[in-house]
């Protein structure tokens, strides 16, 4: 059975009721963390070899065995299959009219709309189908307050926005940055833009923005290298893509305001939050080679290659972010500032 959006909190506290649940989506971390939650419910020891079993892609074949066994220590059983295909649903649909009481969990990143096994399980109504997508917008916003506040930490508006504009799109890594804020602020504790900066200043995000300021500045070399460097440390192209609009978007709005008649400093100084000092030389220089419009084509293209990113599963997402990266090297013609 597919499972609203609305109601999946819900659903995942009572997934003990169900004979088995598909996580699909293209967030791999909530996937995994959904995961873990679901088989806790039944296990709380994620190392018990008689009511666990776990299964890697190419031991799909073991499925109905495992689901079939008996425990021998009695208590229900659990199998967890990661990386799971289309190539089980016979073997799943035909598990599911035998007695059992085993929890069949099955991670299916990657399965599309037309996937069989994503069909059966949206169909089944012993199945729990959940999809894991990365948040966006309020959800994402609510998520890091709602973290926060389990320590009765508060984050000022400023350091909110900025956070938000660079935190990646997977959810191991979101979580990964909110426990290095918690740390941070300590109990009670109070988080500015400036506090943000240090403590999620030498993470990926950070490689991500000295990527864009200086691609937009025309610098290729360290525009390459830290594009390099954010990829290797976790960041993904759905992050890269929303660190460049964030960036893009900055610079139109100052555009605009010098437009109105305000002098490029007034311009600069009225964005919230505003820009970091040490990026505000790069910054003026990404203003003097970009015009309004070259930035409102690079910004199209850059919602592009998010939908396309979103798209493709993550196979070749680190090449199109190159790819955009020397793009962003060079305004279109003709509408070079």
């Amino acid at each position: 059975m597919k499972i609203d959006a609305r109601t999946v909190a819900r659903v995942m506290k009572e997934i003990s009721s169900w004979r088995a649940v598909l996580l699909y989506g293209d967030d791999a971390g909530l996937i995994r963390e959904r995961a873990v939650a679901a088989v806790r419910q039944i296990v709380d020891d994620l190392e018990d070899p008689f009511r666990l079993a776990r299964l890697e892609g190419d031991e799909q074949s073991r499925l109905e065995e495992e689901a079939l066994a008996l425990s021998l220590t009695g208590g229900r059983r659990v199998v967890w299959l990661r990386e799971a295909q289309d190539g089980i649903a016979p073997m799943l649909e035909r598990l599911l009219k035998q007695e059992s009481d085993a929890l069949i969990v099955l991670e299916g990143r990657g399965l599309g709309p037309r996937s069989k096994l994503r069909t059966l399980a949206e169909k089944h109504k012993k199945i729990a189908a959940i999809g894991c997508y990365p948040e966006e917008g309020r959800a994402l916003s609510r998520t890091v307050t709602d973290t926060l506040s389990e320590d009765r930490i508060t984050i000022d508006r400023d350091g909110l926005a900025w956070l938000m504009g660079h935190l990646g799109a997977d959810r191991t890594l979101v979580r990964g940055e909110l426990e290095k804020l918690r740390l941070y602020a300590g109990e009670n504790g109070r988080l500015t833009l400036e506090d943000v900066h240090h403590s999620v200043g030498d993470s990926g995000g950070a490689s991500l923005d000295d990527a864009v300021y200086a691609a937009l500045a025309g610098d290729r070399f360290i525009a390459d290298r830290s594009l390099e460097r954010a990829l290797a440390d976790g960041a993904n192209a759905i992050a890269f893509a929303r660190v460049t609009l964030n960036v893009l978007e900055r610079l139109q709005q100052v555009h605009l305001a010098m437009k109105d008649g305000k002098s490029r400093v007034e311009a600069m100084g009225a964005l919230k939050p505003p820009v970091f000092f040490r990026r505000k030389e790069v910054f003026g220089r990404a203003l003097d080679r970009w015009s309004y419009e070259a930035l409102k084509c690079a910004a199209s293209d850059t919602q592009h290659l998010e939908w396309v990113c979103k798209q493709s599963g993550g196979v070749s997402d680190a090449m199109e972010c190159r790819r955009h990266l020397v793009r962003l090297c060079h305004p279109r013609a003709g509408t070079v500032a």
